[in-house]
């Protein structure tokens, strides 16, 4: 939420890529990043506007019959109240006329986590003598970055996880050589049991999808439909949740097989492990000795390892997600130069996922997925041990 602290530091960073200022808008929710800024929260009926300049004091424009949102707005900003259409087109005008605005706008839909604005919208902006370029740096630097205590958390419930993703490993290893193996259905059970013990929570899953079953990257099991984990399978897991309370999110997808591998198996593994590799060793090079790196950058340097191995057709999404401090499919950075076009700079204090995956219908899916957090001196991956061998259970 943006607060008089801090101010200073935003209107540096306005003035550092050229702009006037920053125009937040926000209708029924429909820009997640203006209503997390503002410190909005319901249902916000009437348009909203919050003006953020480089030189000077904020200033919001509320309609009149609905003051509620802007509880958390600062006594000492101002506010200018409207009721008509006429109203509000003048006093956007009065702000913004002939400057050159940030607002959440992709130029061709490039970056989707960044099209919040309505191309109506855009055309009032305009219509003012306004230039409107995307904010997409501003909301890296300004709403997707983390705290040292979002680092904490998130570190606290990565460890949480590595360690239950093993548990549950273990139970399919045992039970696979039973009169009764574990259903994948079962083993989720087990894991979302878990992050209730250990004070984590979820939204939804996790993804527990053995064999033929890996092979959708958005697989969920189902006690309807129940797939036993057997001797011969390959098993992912996929699980993600943060502490309760307000946490971050850890994100971390591990696999294993049921017995010895075949050759085919520790071929399509040993790809996905290094594409991830490449990308962390891309990032750490870059960012260890203070280059500029893109988040574009660390997909294309995944991408070229499966690519190499012959497997590029079924690398189908994007090698990481931004994770920031409201959201685990977060607005900052993405790893991604094939679902979008994120030129987006890896700045300090921007977290997401490193999770090449290769998908091979009818037959398996193999993913793995570490987080990673850009700090001042560099790169923090978490969890502190990650997977370099295919788990044999």
């Amino acid at each position: 939420m943006l607060t008089p602290a801090m101010l200073p530091a935003l209107q540096r960073q306005l003035a550092a890529l050229d702009l006037d200022g920053w125009l937040l808008y926000d209708f029924r929710g429909t820009n997640a990043i203006a209503s997390g800024l503002l410190g909005f929260s319901g249902l916000v009926s009437r348009r909203v506007f919050a003006w953020i300049p480089r030189d000077g004091t904020p200033v919001g424009i509320q309609h009149a019959i609905e003051p509620g949102p802007w509880a958390q707005w600062p006594a000492e900003w101002p506010r200018v109240v409207y009721s008509g259409w006429r109203a509000l087109e003048s006093e956007l005008a009065t702000l913004v006329a002939g400057k050159r605005v940030a607002m959440e706008y992709s130029p061709g839909d490039a970056i989707p986590y960044l099209d919040r604005v309505p191309a109506g919208v855009l055309e009032m902006v305009r219509a003012t003598g306004a230039t409107v370029v995307s904010s997409g740096e501003l909301v890296s630097a300004v709403y997707a970055t983390w705290t040292p205590a979002h680092r904490a958390s998130h570190e606290r419930a990565a460890e949480h996880i590595r360690r239950i993703a093993h548990e549950a490993f273990a139970i399919a290893g045992e039970r696979a050589r039973t009169d009764a193996p574990a259903a994948e259905h079962e083993l989720q059970r087990y894991i979302l049991d878990a992050f209730a013990r250990a004070g984590l929570e979820t939204d939804h899953g996790p993804d527990v999808a053995a064999s033929e079953n890996a092979a959708n990257p958005h697989y969920e099991p189902s006690a309807a439909h129940p797939r036993l984990v057997r001797e011969g399978d390959t098993l992912l897991i996929d699980l993600w949740a943060r502490e309760v309370g307000g946490g971050v999110y850890a994100d971390q997808t591990w696999m294993a097989s049921i017995g010895a591998p075949s050759a085919r198996v520790l071929t399509v593994w040993e790809a996905v492990r290094d594409a991830r590799d490449a990308a962390l060793a891309l990032l750490h090079a870059r960012l260890g000795a203070g280059d500029a790196v893109r988040g574009a950058e660390a997909d294309d340097a995944a991408r070229a390892v499966i690519e190499a191995r012959g497997f590029g057709p079924y690398f189908t999404h994007r090698t990481g997600h931004s994770i920031d401090a409201r959201e685990l499919h977060g607005s900052g950075p993405q790893l991604d130069n094939l679902e979008s076009r994120d030129e987006r700079l890896l700045v300090p204090g921007v977290a997401f996922s490193i999770e090449p995956g290769i998908y091979l219908p009818g037959e398996l899916g193999v993913r793995s997925e570490v987080n990673a957090l850009v700090t001042d001196e560099g790169l923090l991956v978490t969890p502190g041990v990650i997977q370099h061998d295919l788990l044999v259970l």
